[in-house]
């Protein structure tokens, strides 16, 4: 127990960066860091790499298409240039579009406040994660992205350890529980454990630095 509890916090300690972080978003429970968090966890859920993602969501931020309005007025071919710009253009043409039209969900249905969804699941993290999966190009993945990422200002929805952390888990020989895997971390915030985790996930050097941190 000892040694995964090693592990944990060397993990933690090198990598425990979110995604959010990375992509320079100070998460707040406010509708434009929210909103941003949502578009990255689109842009990151597609078969395309992480930084790729992360540098895309910062282009369309400095763009100007920061809240669900700006982006719908935006117009679809500056949505594809500003994908262009962040690299992302294998799926420009098809995310512009997903762009556009959950944006305009997003005004609709819950008057561009992702707080609002929140309140219509009403501390259920199910009803949750299926309202986020109704934004065109958010699918299963997507939504667990921002929900571990989320529950940094969402506490109805920690811990929250999805399937990707747990490969990551898997990968550096720690138990695939998610409770298990909070108990080893202890006082760490469980956004943090997730991140780190899903950094194991993603690339074999993590899981090899972290395991050679904690020898």
């Amino acid at each position: 127990m000892s040694g995964q509890k090693d592990v944990v916090r060397e993990l933690v300690r090198a990598h425990g960066q979110t995604f959010a972080e990375e992509a320079g978003i100070t998460l707040k429970d406010t509708p434009q860091p929210l909103y941003r968090l949502l578009v990255l966890a689109l842009l990151l859920s597609a078969r395309i790499r992480g930084s790729i993602a992360i540098d895309t969501a910062r282009e369309l931020y400095r763009a100007g298409l920061r809240d669900p309005r700006r982006t719908a007025e935006a117009g679809r071919q500056r949505r594809v240039d500003a994908l262009g710009r962040g690299g992302y253009r294998r799926y420009d043409e098809r995310t512009a579009t997903q762009l556009g039209d959950g944006a305009q969900l997003l005004i609709e249905r819950w008057g561009g406040d992702l707080r609002r969804l929140r309140k219509e699941a009403d501390g259920d993290v199910g009803e949750l994660r299926r309202l986020l999966q109704e934004v065109p190009g958010l699918g299963p993945a997507g939504a667990d992205i921002f929900l571990r990422e989320a529950q940094r200002v969402w506490p109805e929805a920690a811990p929250y350890v999805d399937r990707k952390a747990l490969d990551g888990a898997e990968r550096l020989g720690l138990p695939k529980d998610p409770d298990q895997l909070v108990k080893l971390a202890g006082n760490t915030e469980p956004a943090l454990l997730a991140a780190a985790l899903v950094r194991a996930a993603l690339a074999k050097e993590v899981a090899e630095d972290s395991l050679r941190r904690a020898a």
